[in-house]
């Protein structure tokens, strides 16, 4: 079953015989799941499991969900805050990202790829296991401040700041666990987060922004709770061209894309104020290959699409060999976003100040 297929699965909207009972098998199969995490957090709370300390302060950006959260472009506005603002004191030589990467076909996959190239200057260090990845990142590149990439499970690294990004469009994954949802944790694994980044504010209504918002209060009073948006900055063609956001005005796109929340990045290229003719949808870090994307441009020709564009995730995973000769097909690109807070960023400032205060 492919990711989009099982998204409908999950959310409720296949139905028939055959989904039903799916569901109920999902939903025995999350609560043995679920029995699992909640004795790893318990074990880890009584202290049987140990959680080892950087020499240097832990910065963790997570989720409570699988996967399209924008838990990346946090990581990335975040890294550029340190090092930019003057009340840290942070060169990006002294600030490093630890990240597990995904392995496909022998090769550390899209978001690493994403974090270095928006990140230059900081090191990016790939280890599955964080306690290494974060002794690694001292020792051999002389970090002051680690970041944590995808971090609030995994609890054996200790994080002095723990901050969750939450998709506002799908916040609680459906209100299921694993695989019957997409929840990878209760919704009251909450309780140790210190923040909350509430992303994509702008693709939901205030009053459902304000009832997600009572929600977290209810489960943690104490933690701070910021609003962000996935601001669209340009597209970036294949030969190097920015076409700036007046130019896609009015534009046939077709759009395609393997992340966790397709259907974000498809209203997004709508708000520009483009025609989405098209649109495809691929798993989570898919390995594109050269077939799959002459595919991509017979079904763009078809539909009469002026551009091809992308996520910048799925940009870094594809050769640009690969991509059809731009003068002779529709031209590939990929959608530059960034996240841009809109409440709250002061708050998380404010956090970070002071789990850096005295330790570096």
């Amino acid at each position: 079953m492919d990711q989009n297929a099982y998204r409908k699965l999950v959310s409720g909207e296949s139905v028939g015989p055959g989904a039903v009972l799916l569901r109920f098998i999902l939903g025995i199969a999350a609560q043995i799941y679920g029995f699992i995490v909640e004795l790893r957090n318990f074990l880890y709370s009584k202290g049987w499991l140990k959680i080892h300390r950087a020499e240097v302060p832990v910065i963790s950006i997570g989720n409570i969900t699988t996967g399209g959260t924008g838990k990346t472009p946090l990581v990335i506005r975040l890294c550029k805050q340190l090092i930019s603002d003057s009340q840290f004191q942070i060169t990006s030589s002294q600030c490093a990202i630890l990240t597990r990467g995904y392995k496909a076909d022998q090769h550390y996959g899209d978001e690493p790829a994403v974090l270095a190239e928006s990140c230059p200057g900081i090191q990016v260090v790939i280890n599955p296991d964080r306690v290494a990845g974060a002794a690694e990142a001292i020792s051999r590149f002389g970090a002051k401040v680690l970041v944590m990439d995808d971090g609030f499970q995994h609890r054996r690294l200790g994080r002095d700041v723990n901050i969750v990004a939450i998709d506002g469009t799908v916040p609680f994954g459906y209100g299921k666990l694993l695989p019957a949802g997409l929840l990878r944790e209760p919704v009251s694994a909450l309780k140790r987060a210190d923040a909350v980044v509430i992303t994509r504010c702008d693709q939901v209504t205030e009053a459902e922004l304000a009832k997600l918002e009572g929600k977290l209060r209810q489960v943690n009073p104490e933690m701070v709770i910021a609003r962000s948006v996935h601001a669209s900055v340009c597209a970036k063609s294949i030969d190097d061209r920015e076409i700036s956001l007046e130019e896609l005005k009015g534009k046939n796109i077709f759009a395609f894309c393997g992340i966790g929340n397709p259907d974000a990045f498809f209203n997004t290229v709508k708000v520009l104020g483009t025609k989405l003719v098209g649109s495809r949808v691929f798993d989570d870090h898919y390995h594109y290959t050269n077939e799959c994307l002459a595919d991509i441009n017979e079904q763009a020709k078809r539909l009469v699409a002026d551009l091809i564009l992308t996520t910048q995730k799925d940009w870094v995973s594809i050769s640009s060999p690969a991509i059809p000769n731009a003068s002779e097909e529709v031209n590939f690109a990929y959608l530059a976003i960034e996240l841009n807070f809109i409440r709250g960023e002061e708050k998380i400032t404010e956090l970070i100040k002071n789990a850096l205060a005295g330790r570096i």
